[in-house]
């Protein structure tokens, strides 16, 4: 009597689990991920580069940084041969906005965009908190001439990353509808910043590269509507489409937006009872923005926007006399003053404006304090007022080191006080906290 091996395997067998290692390298990849993509943590990060940047620029590395900064690679044949540092902007934020437009097509699909009356409220104090910054610089610079009027939209840009990390660190008793009323408005902020980069610094454009585009465009939307997820397709065609708008002479990080904006929330039916479950038994496709913005994020916030960071805010301050120069121009205390006080006063008064109207109203746990506390911290202008600045002078101009210093100042300035007010307004609901606690024992 014959007997089979105790552990061979037969036709009939399951699949035999993956190795330990390649499990325990999958986690950890994942905790990675997931550390990476924490407000706090991303903050840290971009914080961390913009420091090293200031750092390199302003010490015996300059030569380095600046001869690393302005190397050009890329095919010429194909109009690529760009410095790092554009390769930075054109290329690695547009993962970051490629991010933004999952972001933006959840919210309005399934999110907080989708019922208009929830979201009017921030949706105009994202849009007063636009316009007065713009106008507040743009009166400060009337006499500085038309190239610093080109940087009129400079400081109506909100960094998410910084502001939420501020939140994050100072707010943990804060409202949660706090937070919602700040993502709401950053979103929308980022929908605004994205259409004014569009619109107002596209000088020519070639429409036949744009009409090209639209091919791999519609064949990776097609794709991810089918529940693919293969990067060997979908990652060619982001980079052919992000290629042929280059080429089109709109800003290469608008092809982020259109293939987010092109990723269904959902996929179709078909595709999803088709995708079955992961590994670790969840269903696949939860959503499919979630889905691309779960994998992409840790890229875009761990490696996309600091390497941008790094190269675009490295500014040759020239020491404390250097920056006071550098102050005394328009374009640099436009954007101050714009984002510190043409940010908050913004939002505020507009929020205060629509919540006077029927039906309109600030969510119930939310207080007035906690709206002015946040609309400082939505001063800090960043990543999207560095690239705006780079469009409106060119990288490595004077006037562009200038918006580097008027946007780190008016950032950190901005960052202080909101964090202040916050800071209060946590140990204030912290004491309520405790005292319904020590009630209820």
């Amino acid at each position: 009597m014959s007997h089979a091996a105790p552990h061979s395997p037969t036709p009939s067998s399951p699949t035999p689990p993956p190795p330990a290692r390649a499990s325990r390298a999958r986690h950890a990849a994942r905790r990675v991920a997931d550390v990476v993509t924490q407000d706090t943590v991303a903050g840290v990060l971009l914080l961390t580069a913009t420091v090293l940047a200031i750092v390199a620029a302003n010490t015996p590395l300059v030569d380095w940084y600046e001869s690393v900064r302005d190397t050009r690679i890329g095919p010429a044949a194909l109009h690529l041969d760009l410095t790092i540092g554009t390769w930075a902007a054109d290329g690695l934020l547009a993962v970051f906005f490629f991010v933004v437009g999952l972001e933006l097509k959840q919210e309005f699909v399934s999110g907080s965009l989708r019922n208009p009356r929830l979201a009017a409220v921030p949706v105009a104090a994202a849009v007063g908190g636009v316009a007065l910054p713009a106008v507040l610089y743009t009166v400060l610079n009337l006499g500085a001439g038309d190239d610093a009027l080109r940087g009129w939209a400079i400081p109506t840009a909100t960094d998410i990353a910084f502001a939420v990390a501020v939140i994050a660190v100072v707010g943990k008793f804060l409202p949660p509808a706090l937070r919602t009323f700040l993502l709401t408005l950053a979103v929308v902020d980022d929908l605004l910043a994205i259409s004014i980069i569009a619109i107002f610094y596209t000088d020519d454009i070639a429409f036949l590269p744009l009409a090209l585009a639209l091919v791999p465009l519609a064949i990776f939307g097609f794709l991810a509507q089918r529940g693919v997820r293969a990067w060997y397709l979908l990652i060619p065609l982001a980079i052919i489409t992000w290629a042929l708008v280059h080429e089109s002479g709109i800003h290469a990080t608008v092809a982020g937006v259109l293939l987010g904006f092109s990723v269904p929330v959902v996929a179709s039916a078909r595709a999803r009872v088709a995708s079955g479950f992961d590994d670790e038994g969840r269903a696949l496709f939860s959503g499919m923005t979630h889905h691309f913005a779960h994998r992409v994020s840790p890229f875009s916030m761990g490696v996309a926007v600091p390497v941008f960071a790094f190269f675009s805010a490295g500014v040759t301050v020239g020491g404390f006399s250097g920056l006071v120069d550098s102050l005394t121009d328009s374009v640099a205390y436009g954007i101050v003053l714009a984002l510190v006080l043409g940010k908050s006063i913004g939002i505020t008064v507009t929020t205060f404006v629509v919540t006077r109207l029927p039906g309109l109203r600030l969510h119930e746990t939310v207080r007035w304090p906690d709206l002015v506390g946040l609309s400082f911290v939505a001063g800090i202008g960043f990543t999207v007022s560095l690239l705006i600045g780079e469009l409106s002078f060119g990288l490595g101009s004077e006037a562009d080191d200038h918006v580097k210093v008027g946007v780190l100042v008016g950032s950190l300035v901005s960052a202080v006080i909101g964090a202040t007010i916050l800071s209060v307004r946590n140990r204030a609901y912290r004491r309520d906290v405790h005292e319904a606690n020590s009630i209820g024992t």
